[in-house]
């Protein structure tokens, strides 16, 4: 039946998903342009409330402009750092928690809250479901990219605000991921977290029933 996929395929998605993990550690190669078109096509297949498709995405590629969202990082970095003490700021000032110097693509992904598209439904009640279709699509760009072999590291330690204006946005659109992008150093199924001992991923989600 067309929509339905054998074992095999069942298999080789959830192994897919087990190897979509936060990058961080990049390689500089190149990534060439057709290969990113066909993950970035991904977008258009993802979901969007009231199909009102509010990603917007900019390539951050001038030196000028990846100097700010780097020093933006840092700033965010060192406050962070500042709000642990003990075990917990030794662990955290040794984390690499950005690829920003390697990755080769960098990109950051907006919701446009004010899109005229999809006419407002079903985010009149709930506006923040924008912001939702937008994370769905950059999920599916992932596992996208993790099937050419490509990483991502989403980083989430930087001033939105602050991002906005260096990239000279619209101002209804808001920022919902710095995205970079590239070739991993190195294969991992494990959370890189959860190697440094900063947390462990929990076994199973527990369903609650009301």
């Amino acid at each position: 039946m067309q929509g339905q996929y054998d074992k095999a395929f069942q298999a080789e998605l959830r192994d897919l998903m087990r190897w979509r993990r936060d990058v961080r550690r990049f390689r500089t190669d190149a990534v060439e342009a057709a290969v990113l078109d066909r993950c970035l096509c991904a977008f258009s297949l993802a979901p969007s409330v009231g199909l009102s498709e509010p990603w917007r995405v900019i390539s951050v590629e001038s030196p000028e402009a990846r100097a700010k969202v780097l020093a933006n990082f840092e700033r965010a970095n060192a406050d962070a750092l500042a709000g642990y003490t003990s075990e917990k700021a030794r662990l955290y000032a040794d984390l690499k928690l950005s690829g920003m110097r390697e990755a080769p693509v960098q990109l950051a992904v907006f919701s446009d809250d004010a899109t005229a598209k999809g006419a407002g439904l079903g985010a009149q009640s709930m506006p923040e479901t924008r912001a939702y279709s937008v994370v769905g699509a950059i999920t599916l760009f992932w596992l996208a990219a993790r099937a050419e072999g490509l990483g991502i590291g989403w980083v989430s330690i930087i001033d939105p605000v602050q991002m906005a204006q260096d990239l000279d946005v619209p101002r209804d659109w808001r920022l919902i991921g710095y995205l970079c992008v590239g070739w991993p150093e190195a294969e991992a199924n494990t959370p890189e977290l959860e190697r440094a001992g900063w947390e462990k991923r929990s076994p199973a989600l527990c369903v609650e029933r009301r």
